[in-house]
């Protein structure tokens, strides 16, 4: 590892180690699925075990690999597993050997009913909506789904500007699993200073649903000890394509604690324990802030993993345990 005297708390023991941008997931089968950046950014794998506890040592299962050039061939990031309407999608980016920052979102659908052993097949770069002139045309990444009241959303984060661009994050609703049917709402931009270290980044969305509201966690600022996570809410019953329908935290909800030894926490994501009632958040970070060279090429982004608690106005609190 990158680090002087580095040493593991009660608190940094990783879930599964070297696994950046962690998405656990429980299926329809009920059993609990995970995928994650892989430290070489090469492919995508899977995991699968009917406990949570168990994804630590099952099997990961290679299902895909980056092309050798061209679209789909370098950093391979962020994937998502999501079961829509009874067919298995994956959702990714990927860049080009030739152009490493050429990053756009691709879509996966497996041919089968088992995501680790049947085949998949790619369906592309996510479409835009018909007449849409600007989704997808730049720096887009960390796509996710959510599906509420019949419907189907899609929110990712896209860069604009020139010069040194900033990252802002998009909702829109889904026509197929691989195409926009609304134009590009923008929910987000990186607004405080907390969002800014580095880099203008708002980034990583999640969804959580408790108690009549719809939150939405994401990840601001460069990839160091100063990654940390904002939130944004609304309520259950709003448009969520109206952007004046989401209140934004003004201060991030998850950030460094060098007492605990955890460092850079972010791109999470949410799933409900065995028991079908508690919040899992689940997330990447390093146990140390020493780092050599570029962070985004530090392997060591570890999933961890911690209970949610709700506050007495039903927010949810994000709070460091003991492993």
């Amino acid at each position: 590892m990158n680090r002087k005297n580095f040493q593991y708390t009660e608190y940094n023991r990783p879930f599964i180690e070297q696994r950046a941008d962690p998405y656990l997931y429980r299926g329809p089968d009920g059993f609990y699925y995970f995928t994650a950046s892989v430290p070489a950014y090469d492919r995508i794998a899977l995991r699968r075990s009917p406990t949570i506890s168990g994804l630590r040592e099952a099997e990961e299962v290679t299902v895909w690999t980056k092309h050798p050039e061209g679209p789909m061939s370098m950093h391979i990031w962020a994937p998502e597993l999501h079961s829509l309407d009874g067919v298995w999608y994956l959702y990714f980016a990927a860049s080009e050997t030739k152009n490493r920052w050429k990053l756009r979102p691709y879509v996966l659908r497996c041919r089968g009913e088992d995501p680790l052993s049947d085949p998949w097949e790619e369906l592309g770069m996510l479409q835009g909506a018909d007449g849409d002139l600007f989704s997808f045309r730049d720096f887009s990444l960390d796509s996710t789904i959510l599906e509420h009241r019949g419907e189907k959303y899609i929110v990712w984060a896209e860069k604009v500007g020139k010069g040194k661009k900033i990252s802002n994050l998009y909702i829109a609703r889904l026509e197929t699993p691989w195409k926009l049917a609304t134009p590009q709402v923008l929910l987000t931009s990186p607004d405080y200073d907390w969002e800014r270290v580095g880099f203008w980044v708002n980034e990583g969305p999640a969804f959580l649903k408790h108690d009549g509201k719809i939150f939405m966690t994401y990840s601001a600022s460069e990839t160091g000890e100063c990654y940390c996570m904002g939130m944004l809410s609304i309520d259950e019953n709003a448009d969520l394509l109206d952007p004046r329908a989401w209140k934004k935290e003004r201060m991030p909800v998850l950030r460094s604690d060098r007492e605990k030894g955890i460092f850079g926490p972010g791109h999470n994501s949410f799933v409900k324990d065995e028991d079908g009632v508690t919040d899992l958040c689940v997330f990447h970070a390093r146990p140390y802030d020493e780092i050599i060279g570029n962070p985004l090429y530090d392997p060591n982004r570890h999933a961890m993993i911690m209970k949610v608690r709700y506050d007495e106005k039903g927010f949810p609190v994000f709070e460091y345990q003991k492993q």
